[in-house]
């Protein structure tokens, strides 16, 4: 039974390179180039299964396994090493020994179980390092053997990392003395059908997968949802840093779609933002960076426009995540008001914000605002200040920073103003609002208090205010 695998070169290169020092010969197969596998092919070794039937002999016939210095032991000839020999020549080689004993001698040697393959597998995959593949036994006097393929044995793998370079995959082969190099591309075999790209192993294979130097977050896409990529479904842990509410380490595994099911979303930045609670009122969307690890050391840099998402539906800025990526949200330079309000509505922004508006309004306390909310809607939202007793012209504005320091800032309130950092800031989670009393108010506090008059304080204080003698 023949079976055919076929090598595609990605990158131009020579087809013979020159014999190296240790006199071993590197070949790398141009594109077009095929090589066929056969029965033939098949070279036996220590730990395959073997029949050998000897025509009209049957009581010297039986199974043997061959021991790891292939050399067995049959009956009337002794020890034959059939180590690297093909079924045929095993066959051969046999029938040739049997012949100083036996009148004639017809063998034949099929193979019951094949030995595993050992290959190395290295580069871009989730877990790197030796293989041991089972081949499966065909049928007939010389069955033919069905091959582990590169797909198979980077599934073994755990899959590709998503840092992966999937058009230059080398397999290095080594016989005879001499090393093979062959490039499979399986961007191709993905994007045609071509399943000729999708090489057949043998024995000591070593497989690299190299690091990706241009990144296409169409193709990212793509990659990520074959089945020689990470489980979509497998948990990964990512850390998230900037601007958002929470930053820090998350495991993501995918969004809520609202079908009460687990195939739910994908595990994307966007999840990884929803998870850290949204971006804060300073983020900028346009440069959100994703710091990606490769198994070479070096950290793949990936740039994302979520404001190109918003506005096109460019669904490739929101791209899959992988473990140990670090998604960084930069801070913005200016707040642009009319993109705070639309920057409020998208999903990966929080629900609700927490702020705390104190003192003189009419219901003090903790308030849920929409994100980017501005300084003076919290305000209304408190009730508005209290008649008669609240100092209206200006409020403090106290900001507990993610460093752990406390900022204060004196705003003066005008409720015609639009956004702006200095009459109208928009607030962040956990902001505190204090609205002070006036002086007339603070005075009569302070009075009613400490003693009892006849007349109260604030009558007093009120004739005073009456008589322009004082100001609130």
């Amino acid at each position: 039974m023949a079976l055919l695998a076929y090598v595609v070169v990605a990158l131009s290169s020579p087809s013979l390179a020159q014999v190296s020092s240790s006199e071993t010969l590197l070949v790398q197969e141009r594109d077009g180039n095929r090589f066929a596998d056969s029965a033939d092919a098949y070279t036996l070794g220590g730990g395959d299964l073997i029949q050998i039937d000897i025509l009209d002999v049957p009581q010297y016939s039986g199974q043997y396994q061959i021991p790891i210095d292939g050399t067995i032991n049959l009956p009337l000839i002794g020890g034959v090493n059939i180590e690297g020999l093909s079924l045929a020549q095993a066959s051969q080689k046999i029938e040739t020994e049997y012949l100083r004993v036996l009148k004639r001698s017809e063998v034949t040697v099929s193979l019951v179980a094949p030995r595993p393959l050992n290959i190395w597998i290295s580069g871009e995959v989730n877990r790197p390092g030796s293989y041991a593949l089972r081949l499966t036994p065909g049928a007939g006097n010389i069955p033919g053997v069905q091959y582990p393929t590169v797909v198979q044995a980077i599934e073994t793998a755990k899959g590709i990392t998503l840092a992966a370079d999937i058009r230059q995959i080398q397999v290095r082969r080594y016989h005879a003395n001499q090393e093979r190099v062959f490039y499979v591309d399986l961007w191709k075999m993905l994007q045609t059908g071509d399943r000729g790209q999708d090489l057949t192993l043998r024995d000591g294979d070593a497989i690299f997968i190299p690091t990706a130097t241009e990144i296409n977050l169409n193709e990212l896409r793509q990659l990520s949802k074959t089945s020689f990529a990470r489980d979509i479904e497998e948990p990964r842990m990512v850390t998230v840093i900037g601007e958002v509410q929470r930053p820090g380490s998350y495991i993501v595994l995918g969004g809520d779609t609202g079908t009460g099911i687990r195939a739910a979303g994908l595990p994307t930045v966007m999840r990884a933002l929803q998870l850290a609670g949204g971006i804060t009122s300073l983020a900028d969307i346009r440069q959100i960076q994703i710091r990606r690890p490769t198994q070479s050391g070096s950290n793949q840099i990936i740039e994302l426009d979520f404001w190109q998402l918003l506005h096109t539906g460019d669904v490739a800025q929101d791209t899959i995540v992988q473990d140990g990526d670090t998604i960084v949200i930069p801070k913005v330079d200016e707040i642009n008001p009319a993109e705070a309000a639309e920057l409020a509505n998208a999903t990966f922004a929080p629900d609700k914000i927490e702020v705390n508006v104190v003192g003189e309004v009419i219901n003090p306390g903790s308030v849920s605002i929409a994100p980017n909310t501005p300084l003076n809607q919290a305000l209304l939202a408190a009730g508005g200040f209290k008649p008669g007793r609240a100092k209206s012209d200006t409020v403090e504005l106290i900001r507990l920073n993610p460093d752990g320091t406390v900022a204060r800032q004196t705003v003066p309130v005008n409720f015609e103003e639009g956004i702006n950092e200095q009459t109208n800031p928009i607030l962040r989670d956990r902001d505190i609002i204090v609205v002070s009393a006036n002086p007339i108010t603070r005075f009569a506090d302070n009075v009613n208090s400490g003693a009892s008059f006849g007349v109260s304080a604030l009558s007093i204080l009120r004739i005073l205010d009456f008589l322009g003698i004082i100001s609130p």
